[in-house]
Order: structure tokens, then sequence, then C-alpha cells
């Protein structure tokens, strides 16, 4: 691992009115799980639409693989490798399982989606069994499998995940961190990971950052960052970040 495969630097960027972003600095190596948690409002979410291309950052860079890529239209971001599963999953619900992932593939350059269709059905058999069933009426679990499976159609050498286990249930959430973890484990893919749950998140991770106020305070590996008394204070003490 001799250079990031997404390096921002000194990222400023509004939401609307408001300064979500400040001066925010982070590192993605090819082959890692990255973490970055924080409360609500911390822009999380923010930064992850802010590498999409939508808002445009006021100041500082994004690159990925040392190619510039900051402010580029999303659609081109897209194309370089990245891929989003975004907050609230944002199926179309109208459309089947089947239709969903195939939206995802568009910009796969071989015309022929489905051997990454194999892989998503390995990975998620639920959604092999609801292929025809529409999106909106699958289970929410389900519909965060299919949201994650729609991102991977494209082939991605980067994921970005905004808040995977978002309103689901312990048991799926842990069958949604484990999808996670074998994706890494078994194809070196990078990922960049949201999370309000600091528990699961920094247990996951190799390594995570702190963002507070549109702010990083504070980074590491996992582990260290799950045990530090301050972590443990301000996200864990419900058990849920």
């Amino acid at each position: 691992m001799t250079r990031p495969l997404l390096e921002i630097a000194g990222l400023s960027a509004s939401y609307g009115a408001v300064q979500a972003l400040n001066d925010v600095s982070l590192e993605v190596m090819q082959g890692e799980i990255v973490t970055l948690i924080g409360a609500n409002g911390a822009g999380k979410s923010t930064l992850l639409m802010t590498i999409c291309g939508d808002p445009k950052p006021r100041e500082g860079s994004i690159r990925l693989e040392g190619e510039d890529i900051t402010g580029a239209p999303t659609h081109a971001i897209m194309r370089r490798g990245v891929a989003q599963s975004p907050e609230g999953r944002r199926i179309f619900p109208r459309m089947s399982v089947y239709e969903n992932l195939l939206m995802g593939a568009e910009s796969l350059t071989t015309g022929d989606p489905r051997p990454q269709l194999e892989k998503v059905y390995a990975l998620f058999p639920r959604l092999r069994e609801r292929v025809a069933q529409r999106g909106g009426t699958l289970s929410g679990g389900e519909q965060q499998m299919l949201a994650i499976g729609r991102a991977l159609m494209s082939k991605p050498r980067l994921l970005l995940l905004d808040e995977p286990s978002l309103g689901l249930a312990p048991l799926v959430v842990k069958q949604i961190f484990a999808a996670i973890r074998a994706l890494n484990a078994e194809t070196g893919l990078t990922v960049l990971l949201v999370e309000q749950n600091a528990n699961q998140a920094l247990r996951l991770a190799h390594r995570g950052y702190v963002l507070v106020n549109g702010r990083i305070t504070m980074e590491g590996e996992g582990r260290a960052l799950l045990a530090r008394p301050e972590i443990r204070d301000a996200y864990l003490g419900g058990g849920h970040g």
C-alpha cells in the first residue's frame, strides 16, 4: 500500500446555508475498510456526497489513485470506479430486484451483467430468492442488501456505504456487516463506511476517523479507537453511536 486509493486534503463544503465540512483530511488505502463515525449532523453523509461530486467543495482536494476528481460530475466519478450505497437505500420501489440491480450495472464496460449478478446473489442469496419481487415490498434488511448489491453491480474500486445499519434489527445488522467483511476479505474491495453504530463499525474497520461538527477530531486503528474511553463515553454509552 504505497499510495492512497482515496486521498482527501483540506476539504471544506457546505450543505445549503450550513458549512458541513471544515478542513477535512483523510486517506483510504487500497484494500482497506475505513469507517467515519460521528453523531447526527456531524457531516458524515455530506462528505460521501462531496466525494461523489455534489455538493461541490469550497476548498480542498479529492484524489482517486492520485487523479484529481475534485468537483467532477457525479457520472464521471462513478465511471472511475466509485459507487455509493446511500443513506435511506433509495431503491426503485416499483422495479423488481432484478431491474434494480441492472440499474447499477449501467457503467459496466463489458455489457454483460450476468457474472456480476451472480457475485451479488452469492453475497446476498435472499436477493436471488426475491429476484422478481418489487423493491418496495422487500423488508428493510432486504432493501439494504439490494442497495449494496446495486452499488456492487458497477464493479467499483471504492464502495461508499452510508449508514447501512440504520433502522435494521440487530440480527440483520450482523448479516450486513458480515457481508461487508466478506467482500473486503475475498475480493480486496476498498470500503469507506459512514456509521452511527460505532461499536460495529470500529470492530469491522481497519482504521477509523471521528467527525465532530464537520472536523476530524481523532483517527487510528479501528479497535484502538474502540478501546479509547472518550469514544466509549461519547458513542457507546447506549450501545449505538
